[in-house]
């Protein structure tokens, strides 16, 4: 038998159970940042094709025309509620495609990426991946109107490949989807090259440091 607080000071010198490259272990596997994030972007699309002022008010857009309207103008949450808008199929376009392929690839990604990472650390990947490809935008292009989690989605294409070559797991399907994703994003002209390309580099840039600190402490402590 011990007394409770003998217990309570036992367990605050246990070590928390981490991932491979040092995310917090959850007592569940399932992914739920993954599912959730799935949810919201569903949520939001049935919203846009409600009412189309969800767009015009939350899109991407660095400047405008209209006073007060634009990230210049203070409405800097533009920068990442964009990641969570989706073309939608009016005018006889079929847009559904848009948020499909996005959601796939997040539902094929992001369970493993969650489950190295810890969903803390998956999390911080994908949202700052996404404003990384709205950052390029504003600096390049401050006047286009975009929407899409592309950004976001090519930021994990990019950590997936630099974790899994740390790891020693096979990235040619992700090399393969990755080039096929860049030749459509400079082939099509309606695509925002600079929301993908910097979500590409930003993720491929937190992936790079999470390996290499992963690698950094493991080193130093075994």
């Amino acid at each position: 038998h011990q007394c409770p607080e003998c217990v309570a000071e036992g367990n605050r010198t246990v070590r928390q159970a981490r991932t491979v490259l040092g995310g917090r272990v959850s007592a569940s596997t399932t992914p739920v940042v993954t599912y959730t994030l799935i949810g919201l972007c569903a949520l939001v699309y049935l919203a846009e094709i409600a009412s189309e002022r969800v767009v015009v008010e939350f899109m991407m857009l660095g400047m405008s025309a209209f006073p007060g309207v634009g990230v210049a103008e203070g409405e800097w949450y533009r920068l990442l509620t964009s990641m969570f808008l989706h073309q939608v199929p009016r005018g006889g376009s079929f847009g559904i495609t848009h948020i499909l392929f996005n959601m796939w690839a997040l539902w094929v990604l992001g369970p493993q990426l969650e489950q190295v990472l810890g969903r803390a650390r998956f999390l911080a990947l994908y949202l700052l991946s996404g404003l990384g490809g709205s950052v390029l935008i504003y600096l390049i292009e401050p006047t286009q109107a975009t929407v899409g989690a592309s950004g976001a989605i090519f930021g994990l294409f990019a950590a997936f490949f630099v974790i899994g070559r740390k790891l020693g797991s096979p990235v040619g399907p992700i090399v393969f989807l990755l080039g096929l994703n860049l030749v459509i994003t400079f082939a099509v002209p309606s695509i925002s090259w600079e929301g993908h390309i910097g979500g590409l580099v930003t993720g491929g840039l937190l992936g790079t440091t999470t390996s290499t600190a992963t690698s950094t402490t493991w080193s130093t402590t075994r």
